[in-house]
């Protein structure tokens, strides 16, 4: 069994229209979010033993605000391909994870269609069709190896947007 934890970067400033995207930082309510994030993963015993990021800042800082909450240290793997990527890139990066339990942090559109074509049946919300930011899935795929995992096979266990989590 594998689990993935997928999850969209919290809630970007664009306070400067001047910074790059790949640049951008993380507004107030996106810090509060990926705190809130790591409170819920832990509540839950959803803990990566590896995290596969995108190089950007706001996923940078999404993780950094979600990583206080987890016990213990998730090996942090920056991935460039990441930044933006499709759903082919997107799997094509986690054929190549080693731990159990792996959270990947990404951007739209491509981190919505990932999500859509991984599961066997979507989670019924508006919100999943979304993905908006922090938006954040849990599955399982009964896989020996992230090698072999592919689009459909993926078991939904829980699915949370940041304002659910704080209401």
């Amino acid at each position: 069994m594998k689990r993935l934890i997928l999850t969209r970067h919290a809630k970007s400033s664009w306070d400067d229209p001047l910074t790059p995207d790949h640049d951008r930082p993380l507004n107030g309510r996106g810090q509060a979010a990926a705190a809130d994030l790591g409170q819920w993963l832990a509540s839950r015993d959803y803990i990566p033993g590896e995290v596969l990021c995108s190089d950007s800042l706001r996923t940078r800082k999404t993780f950094s605000g979600i990583a206080p909450a987890l016990p213990g240290a998730p090996v942090l793997e920056l991935k460039p391909s990441l930044y933006h990527a499709g759903p082919d890139v997107m799997m094509a990066v986690l054929r190549h994870a080693t731990a159990d339990v792996v959270m990947m942090i990404g951007h739209n559109p491509g981190i919505a269609e990932f999500a859509h074509r991984l599961v066997s049946k979507t989670p019924m919300t508006g919100d999943f069709t979304r993905y908006p930011t922090g938006a954040t899935l849990v599955v399982d795929f009964a896989i020996d190896s992230w090698a072999d995992v592919g689009f459909g096979q993926g078991i939904t266990v829980d699915f949370v947007v940041p304002r659910e989590i704080a209401a």
